[in-house]
């Protein structure tokens, strides 16, 4: 091989290099810029394979995706009725402008944490500050949420080209003295609302009582009262059928009836009667023995 084309091979290696090293991918979860010596030059790249001056544009690719940053430790905030609490929050958001983002934050994501945790803190302090201890703990933390979300990505966006999905609160800890007092106050509102329903449920207890015993007395009433309607229908047959069988035959109605006296009047062997022997009473006897 003679000279010269050792110098073309290695002059087409020597290119090749040059262009493979300039050669870069930026994938769709992901955002580029470029920069030319240290400035930057285009913040619109595309995903795919791109290609850059060697030695004279460097490109940047970070993440594109939602990311989330922590709080280190708990922050202390004041209510409205300056009691202090433990917060811990975390923040989702994501680049929306990677040129301002790389300016603000020189591309670092510690630096981007940090830089977001001052406003949204700052945010989080206005809002317990506005409100009271039950309303953080209890019954508006989404609003809160809500309003602070408003409040902090517009900030974000406009100074370090990032948006703020969601600020969601982990956990809230009341010091040990601000914890002793929301738990008499919390056991003094349940106290107050078990006496309230207990006293609604005494008086529907009563009214319900009051309806069965109205209910009660009207049953009674009226079965009293169908009892004796058909008592009396009872009674008026009874007297109908007597009536009649008496108009058929009276001389064995009376017959019929003095026996049924004499049965009831010696029921048992020890039963005494005194009674004048010519009376009525012994008339049907009186006749028997006659005969």
């Amino acid at each position: 091989m003679s000279g010269k084309s050792l110098i073309v091979i290695i002059v087409a290696v020597a290119a090749l290099l040059y262009v493979s090293s300039g050669l870069y991918i930026v994938e769709q979860r992901e955002k580029a810029i470029m920069l030319e010596f240290g400035k930057v030059v285009d913040t619109e790249i595309e995903p795919g394979l791109h290609w850059r001056w060697p030695l004279i544009n460097t490109t940047k690719i970070f993440d594109a995706r939602i990311l989330t940053s922590r709080t280190e430790r708990p922050e202390r905030f004041l209510t409205v009725e300056k009691k202090g609490m433990e917060v811990d929050y975390f923040v989702k958001w994501r680049i929306s402008d990677v040129g301002k983002y790389y300016t603000a934050t020189n591309g670092d994501e510690f630096n981007a944490d940090r830089a977001i945790a001052r406003p949204v803190n700052e945010g989080l302090r206005n809002e317990f500050g506005e409100r009271t201890l039950q309303e953080v703990v209890s019954g508006e933390r989404d609003e809160l949420m809500v309003a602070l979300i408003n409040k902090v990505s517009e900030e974000a966006q406009a100074r370090l080209g990032v948006e703020i999905i969601d600020v969601r609160v982990k956990r809230i800890d009341l010091p040990p003295d601000v914890s002793e007092s929301v738990f008499r106050r919390m056991r003094a509102e349940r106290e107050q609302e078990a006496r309230a329903h207990r006293s609604e449920g005494q008086e529907q207890a009563e009214i319900i009582k009051a309806d069965a015993d109205r209910q009660r007395v009207v049953i009674r009433a009226n079965a009293y009262r169908e009892a004796e309607q058909i008592r009396g229908e009872g009674d008026a047959q009874a007297a109908s059928i007597y009536a009649d069988a008496y108009t058929r035959d009276p001389e064995f109605y009376s017959f019929v009836r003095s026996l049924n006296a004499y049965k009831e009047s010696f029921n048992g062997p020890s039963d005494l009667l005194l009674v004048d022997p010519d009376s009525d009473f012994f008339r049907y006897l009186n006749k028997s023995g006659a005969q």
